[in-house]
């Protein structure tokens, strides 16, 4: 206990004066010395957080891991000495001449044997030389203390110094040594990649905060001064200290949504042939040739083209599928409902030409309904694909992370003059079944073709919010679904009545019966 007594008695005096001593009292009794210089922590709180030393600390009242003494090797070395001794006038009393370890197997002489002709391999392995002074071959272990996650403190072998090794007498394993916490020279942390060095205002240069780099930027080393962007093709991860590859989104036939609308397509379409089966089955039945057959069939080979349309949305973009995709669209679309409109035109002017000197039906015969099919839509895609025609396009603006493969309509007038087209063709649609409501009902689809075209209007008034509202393989289903749900809208209310009189109630699909309605 000498170095308790040591310290208390010269501490007043001393621990002042010493950093090291001032530094092992306040990390012994957790306090703060007044006029301390020591401003670092051993332990896990904060050295400026302690309360001042009193004056009234002794040492006798703790256990100190500085002080404790039961880990040094005095005792070992003790041990080893008398030992030693033992074992070496043992071997020198037991030598038999012509068996001993010397030159002709000769033995020392006990009473008076030099220092070389001792060497003592203790218990333990460990191997004890003499020099020619007769002092043992220096060897020390390099001990290094460590505290603990607990707080407690180790003393840790880090290494040993042997003199009897030639050249390499000291051998230290730097990477089991635990250093202790130095003063820190600056006020602000080094900022680790992934964020950026920003100046603070009125403060020295070392003061600074560390920014997170942006979405999209990164930086890859330690105090960047600026982040960098990624490439086109790339984006910054979690971390921002490295750019990845951006994932690719678009409506595929392999994903569920994709899947679903494909089959609704393809439904539709065999759904509309179907239907022609029955009609060119039933061609010369009063129900079918009292409804303009001509222009019923053409309206379904359209509807069948018009479903048809919804698989080149689906899929990867690319220029040629793009150019194809809109004006496929909207010249099925205007063909269906320019069928529509001729339909209920004919029997309108039907009517009409049985007034005294009307000529109307000669503007409306077959070659005329045929021109007015074709009227209009096909001008408008010719200008849009001349002027400027729709293109795949990579949208990067929509999510930073994805890159949205995507067609754009190129020119947002031929895109709109088309719905508007379409438009104005539904509306005049709805014109005439209007005017055809008081017709006799075995000529009359009014009913039919105005409940359709309000159907119509429905969903296109509602895609258009909805279209300008989403971006990415969303937009594509929106447009998709609309697309569907007009066609089947159409077959539905036009064609599904007159299939139901031909297969499930045959007794109506005849003259007498069709002349009674």
């Amino acid at each position: 206990m000498l170095i308790y007594f040591y310290i208390s008695i010269f501490v007043e005096l001393v621990i002042k004066m010493t950093s090291f001593l001032a530094e092992f009292w306040e990390e012994t009794f957790d306090c703060r010395l007044n006029g301390s210089v020591n401003t670092h922590s051993h332990g896990s709180d904060n050295f400026f957080d302690r309360q001042p030393c009193k004056g009234t600390e002794d040492l006798n009242d703790v256990y100190s891991p500085y002080s404790d003494v039961t880990q040094l090797r005095v005792s070992y070395n003790i041990y080893k000495a008398v030992y030693l001794i033992a074992y070496a006038l043992q071997d020198l009393s037991n030598c038999k001449v012509g068996k001993g370890p010397f030159l002709n197997g000769t033995c020392a002489d006990p009473k008076n044997f030099k220092p070389w002709q001792v060497s003592q391999i203790m218990a333990l392995g460990e191997k004890v030389n003499f020099d020619q002074n007769g002092d043992p071959i220096a060897y020390y272990d390099l001990m290094n203390w460590q505290r603990a996650p607990d707080g407690s403190l180790n003393l840790m072998k880090v290494g040993f110094y042997d003199a009897s090794l030639p050249g390499h007498s000291l051998v230290i394993n730097d990477s089991v040594i635990q250093w202790p916490l130095g003063k820190k020279s600056v006020c602000s942390s080094s900022c680790p990649p992934g964020t950026r060095v920003v100046r603070r205002k009125g403060e020295p240069i070392c003061c600074y905060d560390c920014v997170p780099c942006t979405e999209g930027e990164v930086s890859n080393k330690t105090d960047s001064l600026e982040c960098s962007r990624c490439s086109a093709d790339t984006w910054s991860n979690t971390a921002r200290n490295l750019c990845i590859p951006r994932t690719t989104e678009y409506l595929s036939y392999y994903e569920f949504m994709g899947i679903l609308l494909c089959v609704a397509s393809v439904f539709g379409a065999c759904l509309s042939l179907f239907i022609i089966t029955i009609f060119i089955s039933y061609k010369d039945t009063p129900l079918v040739r009292a409804n303009n057959m001509e222009l019923s069939f053409l309206l379904l080979a359209f509807l069948a083209i018009c479903f048809l349309v919804g698989l080149l949305f689906i899929g990867e973009p690319s220029d040629w599928l793009c150019r194809i995709r809109y004006p496929a669209f909207g010249i099925s679309f205007a063909l269906c409902i320019s069928c529509l409109l001729a339909k209920t035109a004919v029997v309108l002017m039907a009517f009409r030409s049985t007034l005294p000197r009307s000529n109307v039906m000669k503007w409306f015969g077959s070659n005329q309904q045929r021109a007015s099919v074709l009227l209009g839509t096909v001008k408008i895609c010719f200008f849009w694909l001349l002027t400027s025609p729709p293109h795949a396009n990579n949208n990067t603006d929509y999510h930073g992370a994805t890159i949205i493969k995507e067609c754009v309509p190129g020119s947002e007038v031929g895109f709109w003059s088309v719905l508007g087209y379409i438009g104005i063709l539904a509306c005049g649609c709805l014109l005439m079944a209007f005017l055809a409501r008081k017709l006799p009902d075995n000529f009359n689809e009014a009913k039919c073709i105005a409940f359709s075209m309000l159907i119509f209007f429905a969903v296109w008034i509602t895609f258009i919010p909805v279209y300008v509202s989403t971006a990415g393989k969303y937009t594509v289903a929106v447009h998709i679904f609309a697309i569907l749900a007009s066609a089947f809208a159409l077959l539905f209310c036009i064609f599904v009545p007159k299939c139901y009189i031909i297969l499930l109630r045959p007794e109506k699909n005849c003259k007498k019966k069709m002349m009674q309605r």
